[in-house]
């Protein structure tokens, strides 16, 4: 079906880079607020963990096919994706330990 669309390569380059920008600087917005906020109550654990790893296979599939805009949309979007899966953790800890010790 593509080759219908082989003049049009640059077209859809253009729409799969546009998604690629889309789709991992969507997390930073998250980032800032769950560090601002000091908490990642309202995040689901068990969401952010499958889409992790659904972003890892995109990673390896992306390096596996040879495609730099995979692989760095998604190393980039894994990245603060686990930096929002690490301040969650954190916080959720730093959050146990004080109530805790009251």
């Amino acid at each position: 079906m593509l080759a219908q669309f082989s003049g049009s390569r640059a077209i859809f380059d253009a729409i799969g880079s546009c998604a690629a920008v889309c789709t991992t600087i969507s997390f930073l917005p998250q980032l800032i607020h769950v560090w601002q906020r000091k908490s990642a109550d309202d995040i689901s654990l068990v969401m952010f963990l499958l889409f992790s790893f659904g972003v890892c296979c995109w990673l390896v599939y992306g390096i596996g096919i040879g495609s730099a805009p995979i692989v760095a949309a998604n190393a980039v979007t894994l990245s603060l994706a686990l930096a929002i899966l690490i301040l969650k953790l954190r916080y959720r800890r730093a959050k146990t330990n004080a109530s805790r010790s009251h």
